[in-house]
């Protein structure tokens, strides 16, 4: 019985510490990083045109018109034109991926008192979503990558459809927020 109970309280002393350092991985704003050639001048491009990634693996045809709604508009903002053409001054690609992480909240009750006492300890598990999609824009006429970017958050692939455009349309605008970059 003794052996029983130190064990209990030796689980509870070990939960209160993880649930103390037990920190949620969500974020509530867009995790974005942007990367430019050096010494494009992007003043000279004005249309663009959606192109595949040989392999890629791409979401349903919702979520895909979704992104590129979201992204479109960004784009049309910034004073482009979107455009079916073999002749448009930027390829652009996405590739979207969800992963997901394993969380654990760990509270313990109880009390030990120089090896003696007793309580109880319960760790939960909770799925954390995380979606990154990464926009490439191509340069056709130097079939050469000239801007990326990419943007990582918190999921809920249980949203409705307005509520991830939204959330689509808030990470596009954050993305794309300092594109195109300015000359230096």
């Amino acid at each position: 019985m003794f052996r029983q109970l130190r064990t209990i309280a030796f689980a509870a002393l070990l939960a209160v510490p993880l649930g103390i350092a037990s920190t949620s991985v969500a974020v509530s704003a867009q995790d974005v990083r942007t990367n430019s050639m050096p010494g494009t001048d992007f003043s000279k491009f004005k249309t663009y045109r959606w192109v595949t990634v040989e392999g890629a693996k791409y979401p349903n045809q919702i979520l895909d018109a979704q992104i590129k709604q979201a992204i479109d508009a960004q784009m049309a903002a910034k004073g482009f034109t979107k455009t079916d053409s073999e002749n448009a001054d930027l390829d652009l690609a996405y590739q979207a991926s969800i992963s997901q992480q394993t969380q654990w909240s760990a509270y313990g009750t109880g009390g030990m008192r120089w090896g003696w006492g007793g309580g109880m300890a319960v760790a939960t598990p909770t799925t954390i979503n995380t979606g990154t999609l990464i926009l490439d824009m191509y340069n056709p006429a130097q079939k050469q990558l000239v801007w990326q970017g990419s943007a990582t958050k918190t999921v809920n692939p249980g949203n409705s459809q307005e509520k991830i455009q939204k959330n689509l349309n808030n990470a596009m605008k954050k993305l794309l927020k300092d594109f195109p970059p300015k000359a230096k």
